[in-house]
């Protein structure tokens, strides 16, 4: 008899692909979620050609985006699955039996309190890290969907229109959806793996086939009785960010391989090599980090964008944009020169998720609790909180020191070009000394790490905030970042 393959332990989804997982080197769940995209990739073009609102009604779109969503889950996940929908049909009961006035509350203390137990699991019982693939990645969006959806309703049936802002305004639900509407928002097959998290009412609009026109309109100028226009194609928008796809999988197989985030707590290489140098290893290993996200966020946007979703409109050079729920913005990253800036083009969904139920809803300190929220959301791992409790006092000084010094380099090109070289450098290792923390998970080697590094932006941001804090306050509130109502928000 022929000696049957060896299948890793922890591997919870099909093992239909462990072939190609053995080929190529490439954990076997990395493989299931590739492999499901990719036929996701397929799925929308098709949803889009052959089940457009033309060909098909609402019901029949929904079950089948709802049923594709479950048929990737459990190839990717097997059993462990089962945690998605009992978070999914156990919130819908709260959505359906509980008292109105506290939808909104009941919904995020269950999605939240799941997903921590489940987040804890994955640390203490099964040790994944943060580059596995595992279910709590899809559970992390659906909790995302279902506290978004609990407020929107909240605020649709029973806040009065005057009190609500502008954006929440838009996005309020004045029905409870039904089981099925429920169900194809949470698992629909566009997003149930890697996102992004969208609104209730954006979704609806695009299965309903209205998503696209509406924006047309506003970008025309016309009223809802116009004729309709024709809609552009996203094919365009879609090859570009697969060829994306390609260079960020690419980038990732070399680059980050070749600079792994642990070296920086090597003990030979902190004992050994000078400041400078382990500040540039530092810099770049994080620059290495990131194509894995960028690949996962750019699929994953390609994929709604061939179904059709994700138009935002015209921009301002007459070009359709497909960004409505795109999630990050690689090349204003890249060349962020604020703080704020680079978060604000980092995993933007989440961010106005974020911005949504926790930032504009604080009773005090916004933002000292939309931090605490979103290390909360991301897992148990002391790193993350040393990352985001870190970014506080970072943004905090930020924007005292951009509001007391940038008005002194604007008065010239020259100077202000040179002024945002300096800010970009500084920012970049602002952004890699906070996130440090988040790669390596753990508190000694975040420590450690810190110690080699002698806490220098920890000492540089305090030191800027109390030099800032003593000049005279302005009226001035121009150089404040402010939540603003589109997708670009503050926080991560």
């Amino acid at each position: 008899m022929a000696e049957q393959p060896h299948i890793p332990h922890r591997t919870t989804g099909s093992v239909i692909l462990h072939p190609v997982s053995e080929l190529f080197g490439v954990p076997l769940e990395q493989v299931n979620f590739l492999a499901c995209q990719l036929f996701g990739l397929v799925a929308a073009f098709w949803f889009r050609l052959y089940l457009s609102p033309k060909h098909a009604s609402t019901t029949v779109r929904h079950a089948v985006a709802t049923l594709l969503g479950i048929c990737f889950v459990i190839f990717c996940f097997g059993w462990y699955s089962a945690h998605l929908f009992i978070l999914v049909l156990g919130c819908y009961g709260i959505m359906v039996k509980a008292n109105i006035h506290n939808v909104h509350r009941y919904s995020l203390i269950v999605a939240m309190g799941y997903l921590t137990l489940c987040q804890v699991s994955r640390v203490y019982i099964f040790n994944y890290g943060i580059l596995s693939t595992d279910f709590s990645g899809p559970l992390m969006i659906i909790t995302q969907k279902i506290t978004s959806l609990a407020f929107q309703v909240h605020d649709g049936m029973c806040r009065k229109e005057e009190e609500l802002a502008t954006e929440q305004r838009r996005l309020a639900i004045k029905s409870k959806p039904c089981l099925l509407e429920y169900l194809s928002y949470q698992l629909n097959f566009l997003s149930v793996l890697a996102g992004p998290c969208s609104n209730y009412r954006d979704y609806f609009d695009f299965i309903e086939g209205s998503h696209v026109q509406k924006r047309l309109l506003q970008a025309n100028g016309k009223h809802k009785g116009s004729n309709r226009l024709a809609e552009p194609s996203p094919d365009g928008a879609v090859l570009s960010k697969l060829l994306v796809c390609a260079v960020c999988l690419i980038l990732f197989l070399s680059l980050t391989k070749a600079l792994p985030i642990s070296y920086n707590v090597d003990v030979q290489f902190i004992s050994e090599a000078p400041f400078l140098s382990r500040l540039t290893y530092a810099f770049f290993s994080i620059q290495a980090a990131r194509p894995k996200f960028y690949f996962a966020w750019t699929l994953a946007d390609a994929i709604n964008n061939a179904a059709g979703y994700g138009f935002r409109g015209v921009d301002e050079n007459g070009h359709y944009a497909w960004d409505f729920i795109s999630n990050l913005n690689i090349w204003k990253i890249e060349t962020a020169t604020s703080f704020k800036m680079f978060i604000d083009n980092w995993n933007i969904q989440t961010g106005a998720w974020l911005k949504r139920v926790c930032y504009e809803r604080a009773p005090f300190y916004p933002t000292a609790l939309t931090f605490v929220l979103s290390a909360l959301w991301h897992g148990v791992y002391p790193g993350y909180y040393f990352t985001f409790i870190t970014a506080i006092p970072i943004t905090i000084a930020a924007r005292l020191v951009r509001k007391t010094c940038r008005k002194y380099f604007l008065h010239s090109s020259t100077v202000k070009g040179m002024y945002d070289i300096v800010t970009w450098a500084i920012t970049q290792l602002a952004v890699g000394y906070t996130v440090m923390p988040f790669l390596l998970l753990a508190v000694e080697p975040t420590l450690q790490y810190y110690r080699s590094m002698y806490f220098y932006f920890h000492i540089i941001t305090i030191l800027l905030a109390v030099v800032s804090s003593v000049k005279p306050k302005s009226t001035d509130q121009r150089f404040y970042p402010v939540p603003s109502s589109n997708n670009n928000v503050k926080y991560n």
